[in-house]
């Protein structure tokens, strides 16, 4: 089943966020790679693609998992939890119906 991470950086966590990168998309790739991704990114904290340094506000993953449970279980061990870059973290089944 699809579960959708929905997640909240704490304010003026750029700099975590940038440190964290390249091991929260290691963990991304893992996911394609085994076809189980369906989008990831972040969200901008201002209406701009290119924030800046006004950095982004949180993050959303659609991804397969076998359950609640194991997504629940993945999403606490991204790394941009254990450097501080999330203030919180939400995870729900997902209903892909378009495309």
């Amino acid at each position: 089943m699809l579960y959708a991470i929905i997640a909240e950086d704490v304010k003026d966590s750029l700099e975590k966020r940038l440190a964290a990168r390249p091991d929260h998309v290691a963990r991304l790739q893992q996911l394609k790679q085994q076809g189980r991704l369906i989008l990831a990114g972040p969200h901008p904290a201002i209406d701009s693609e290119d924030p800046g340094t006004n950095g982004f506000s949180g993050s959303l993953i659609v991804a397969e998992f076998d359950s609640l449970e194991s997504a629940k279980t993945w999403a606490q061990d991204d790394p941009y939890i254990q450097a501080g870059v999330y203030a919180n973290v939400t995870v729900k089944p997902f209903n892909k119906v378009l495309p």
